[in-house]
């Protein structure tokens, strides 16, 4: 087993939204491969969100609707793809991504 500041966030919650932790040795077992296939789909989603919310911003006056629908995508991608940077950043052994 890891010790616990090894422990790996997972790119998905739990309960309540609560963080979710893998503790193993074995980064080639099952749970460790789901993880990195979950945070490759999400950061695959966060790319074709961007060029989505890229066309839309420059097409012509995009209706409010469309412009509320695609916000809440992005903050949930993002919400995802930081969990991804914050669990990868751990791996390599830093204690906390740096804030922007």
């Amino acid at each position: 087993m890891t010790a616990r500041n090894e422990l790996r966030l997972l790119p998905w919650s739990g309960p309540e939204g609560k963080p979710c932790y893998l503790s193993t040795d074995d980064k080639g077992g099952y749970m460790s491969r789901l993880a990195d296939n979950v945070e490759e789909e999400q950061l695959a989603t966060a790319e074709a969100l961007l060029e989505r919310a890229s066309d839309t911003l420059d097409g012509q006056d995009p209706d409010q609707e469309d412009l509320r629908r695609l916000t809440g995508e992005l903050t949930g991608t993002l919400r995802d793809v930081l969990r991804v940077a914050t669990s990868r950043g751990h791996l390599l052994g830093m204690s906390e991504p740096h804030r922007f």
